[in-house]
């Protein structure tokens, strides 16, 4: 009995999708330093300095092991791409952030997912299951239920954007999984997109209007519990798309949605009608079906 538990463990351990919920959840704690740290820092340095303790915290696993960073061409390419891509995505997110209500600017984001199935069709050729295809639109129905986004006409531009932003990551993420496949180790992943979005996010911060916030004890813990959780979510998303079907993967992604409106209630006291209960149901449910309906085929 005992061994069967250690069994299963381990294989629930080495799968995708748990290492998706792990990254959910610190992608949700992530969201969580951000909004304590909205009220002192500008969304540029924000930006920068969970991307640069990112790549301070890969580095550290990095030199005291020798391990190199080098990659062949093809593989340079991939990173780029994904790098690319990832911090673009995160600059239109946080500008619709910025320009939209935040129910509204997070659902366009979180329609990756349903990118990423569209990818999968036109560019990849390939047919997923039906019951794939199902856990991605039910668990955008779910996050549609949970936020309740509004939208006005003359913001059509600003959705536009946030669309970029959620059609960009869904291009990250199919690239972390050709990663993936082709054998790169998370961590490598993780420092070059760490590495491409230090220098872009420093850049964006260098002309940014507002002067810059100076460092001190009582703000540093933000930023380091930013850094923190942003690498933790990094490197287990990264597993996780190298681990598992990149959809059945990405139905999980609406999992970050639960915690962080879970944190909200926890932390901030927002109260949520019943309908919200019942969306993050619908939402978690999803995915655990589809796994199921994985593991059985």
């Amino acid at each position: 009995m005992r061994s069967s538990v250690v069994f299963s463990w381990s294989r629930l351990r080495d799968s995708g999708p748990f290492w998706m919920a792990v990254a959910g959840l610190c992608f949700g704690v992530m969201g969580v330093f951000v909004k304590l740290g909205s009220v002192r820092f500008s969304t540029a340095e924000l930006v920068f300095y969970r991307c640069l303790a990112g790549f301070a915290g890969i580095l550290l696993i990095v030199l005291p092991q020798g391990l190199s960073v080098a990659v062949k061409p093809a593989m340079l390419k991939l990173h780029l791409t994904r790098s690319i891509s990832g911090f673009i995505s995160l600059m239109l997110y946080f500008y619709a952030i910025a320009h939209l209500p935040l129910p509204t600017a997070v659902t366009l984001n979180y329609t990756s997912p349903i990118f990423l199935l569209l990818l999968t069709l036109g560019w990849q050729r390939q047919w997923p299951q039906r019951s794939q295809v199902l856990a991605v639109l039910f668990g955008f129905v779910g996050v549609v239920l949970l936020l309740r986004p509004t939208f006005n006409e003359q913001d059509y531009v600003t959705g536009l954007i946030g669309l970029g932003s959620g059609l960009l990551a869904s291009v990250a993420y199919m690239n972390v999984h050709e990663l993936g496949r082709a054998g790169e180790p998370d961590w490598r992943t993780v420092f070059y997109f760490s590495l491409v979005s230090s220098i872009g996010a420093g850049i964006w911060m260098l002309f940014q209007s507002t002067p810059l916030t100076r460092l001190t004890w009582s703000n540093l813990w933000i930023i380091i519990g930013l850094g923190f959780a942003a690498t933790c979510a990094q490197l287990s998303m990264t597993r996780a798309y190298r681990k598992g079907k990149s959809l059945v993967v990405a139905s999980f992604a609406y999992l970050t949605v639960v915690f962080s409106t879970l944190f909200g209630v926890l932390i901030w006291g927002d109260v949520l009608p019943p309908s919200s209960y019942l969306a993050m149901l619908l939402i978690a449910s999803t995915g655990v079906l589809t796994t199921l309906v994985q593991r059985r085929n």
